[in-house]
């Protein structure tokens, strides 16, 4: 069998096993967010912090809960990496200088996942577990939550009420994430993934020397890293190590645990306005965006060129054996399309025209399928923005699920889609232009500024993916990457909150025979389309001075 069948088997195993898991997740997420009954352990986290989960939330309300619980989350991370050093657990391991314990707070709270740091050299027992892991599951439950808001704003009506975000917390995490992650958290053990709190081990004498290997909690850290699109590894190495994944399966099932929360979110979306079809008409135009850019992936890394790429099937450079090309591309494209920056291969160290493919797919905004909720939300505000071109074509007021789409409402979907653009091009700018960052680069000329690009487009867009071949442990990538993922995580949040309050108020308006019917494959088509131009023309410039200019000189 050649590498290209086996990647395109691979290919076709994943999407079999994402289809078996649509309907029934998909299904029960929408029971957990519609149901009016809370569980024993809720009502004693709800007592315990004071809320009340049955108070209906204003937007303003709802956004004052996922800012101040993100801020206690960021100061209590940031605490734990500063005090590391005096910590029981801590793999006598020092504390965390402040800009790293800063960008690395800000990078777990914000489901961005990004490390300037070598995980098994710098973070103790304590921090991986009670902090980082932690932060993997409430930061992921957040985005959960904000994309059921704005469902909720589509799907109620003349009232400001959008729910109560410590109930949308609590239940994502324990009803949805928890037990996901504790399922794919013993699958990966089965399968020969680290599972300890041991310390630190001498392996084998090599050229005089011995090596050294962390213990730790990695299968359980590993689950939800993939099913949280979070995407911190527990090693430097990230999901090439093997004791993270340590197979061709668990490669293909990290993947798969990427992906289903995603894609199976528009099925939530679909049951919880009252028309399926909606959530099928979205889940098509992200299948169409992934599966079109994972064979397009495909073949820039299988089309080589020389005989040693010949000989080697593909371009091998940077990958696993164990994974190999198609595997290793397909990781790639969904990583990077959804928010979770998880990496088997070396980015920096794919084609030219394959390392702007993972750029790209985060400056579409992680939306196909993006991450948990952050995908759904982000797709919903480009579905807004296609109707509102539709009415433009027609010369008729838009409307989307009823709600008509009018100025308030576009000035909100306008702010969200210009304001991550805006953050990767002005910091990458300043990175450039300032004598000391290009320091950090590797590599000279179009792919060096890739380096630089695609740090702040992962950081922007909450992927948390590197290029590789950037010196990121600086203070100025330390800080001005900490604040992309601030700004890059909060700021849409606020527009899609005050979205979903100003849908949520409005009377819905009849289907007519003048109507864009948004369930049928010409919306599709012109989502699709609506997405990629204004990505292209946003970002053109910036792709062809990088990885065009550097896939067109090879």
């Amino acid at each position: 069998m050649g590498p290209e069948v086996a990647g395109f088997l691979q290919l076709f195993a994943l999407i079999g096993a994402l289809a078996l898991a649509y309907l029934p997740l998909g299904t029960y997420m929408a029971k957990v967010y519609s149901s009016k009954k809370h569980l024993r352990v809720e009502k004693w986290i709800y007592r315990a912090i004071g809320a009340n989960p049955d108070a209906e939330m204003t937007w303003p309300a709802y956004l004052r809960g996922v800012l101040a619980f993100s801020a206690v989350s960021v100061l209590f991370l940031y605490l734990l990496q500063r005090l590391q050093g005096v910590l029981p657990g801590s793999m006598h391991f020092a504390a965390v200088n402040p800009a790293q314990s800063f960008n690395t707070a800000v990078s777990f709270v914000t489901n961005t996942n990004w490390q300037s740091y070598y995980g098994e050299q710098t973070m103790g027992h304590v921090v991986q577990t009670a902090g980082l892991a932690v932060q993997n599951f409430v930061s992921a439950a957040v985005g959960i939550a904000v994309a059921v808001a704005l469902v909720r704003g589509f799907a109620r009506s003349r009232t400001g009420e959008l729910g109560n975000f410590w109930s949308d917390l609590v239940r994502g995490t324990l009803r949805i994430l928890l037990p996901g992650a504790a399922v794919a958290a013993v699958v990966l053990v089965a399968c020969g993934a680290i599972q300890n709190f041991s310390g630190i081990h001498e392996v084998g004498q090599f050229m005089g020397g011995s090596q050294q290997w962390n213990g730790g909690a990695v299968a359980s850290q590993e689950a939800i890293k993939e099913l949280g699109t979070n995407g911190g590894g527990y090693f430097n190495a990230n999901s090439a190590h093997p004791f993270e994944n340590p197979t061709p399966f668990t490669n293909l099932f990290e993947i798969f645990l990427l992906l289903v929360i995603p894609f199976s979110l528009t099925r939530t979306f679909g049951v919880m306005v009252g028309n399926v079809k909606q959530g099928y008409a979205i889940l098509a135009t992200m299948v169409t965006i992934w599966l079109g850019f994972t064979a397009l992936m495909m073949w820039t890394e299988f089309a080589h060129h020389g005989p040693a790429l010949q000989a080697a099937g593909g371009a091998m450079e940077g990958k696993e054996t164990r994974f190999g090309v198609g595997a290793s591309s397909i990781f790639a494209v969904s990583t990077t399309l959804t928010s979770t920056g998880a990496v088997d291969s070396f980015h920096s160290s794919f084609t030219g025209l394959g390392g702007g493919i993972t750029m790209l797919s985060m400056m579409l905004g992680e939306i196909a399928p993006g991450g948990t909720g952050s995908g759904l939300y982000g797709i919903l505000i480009m579905a807004v923005i296609a109707v509102f071109i539709a009415g433009l074509m027609v010369g008729r007021t838009p409307e989307y699920l009823g709600k008509k789409i009018g100025g308030r409402e576009m000035k909100l979907a306008a702010c969200y889609i210009l304001i991550t653009p805006a953050l990767v091009l002005v910091f990458t700018a300043a990175s450039m232009a300032l004598p000391t960052p290009p320091h950090s680069m590797l590599n000279p000329g179009a792919h060096g500024f890739s380096e630089v690009l695609y740090a702040f487009t992962s950081a922007s867009n909450n992927n948390g993916s590197a290029f590789a071949g950037l010196n990121a442990n600086t203070d100025w990538f330390n800080t001005m990457t900490g604040l992309a993922m601030l700004l890059g995580r909060f700021l849409p949040m606020i527009f899609v909150l005050a979205l979903a309050g100003s849908l949520a108020e409005q009377t819905p308006v009849p289907v007519t025979a003048g109507t864009l019917r948004t369930e049928k494959p010409l919306f599709t088509g012109l989502l699709v389309g609506a997405i990629l131009i204004i990505t292209g023309l946003t970002y053109f410039p910036a792709l062809a001075l990088g990885p065009l200019a550097e896939g067109l000189a090879s």
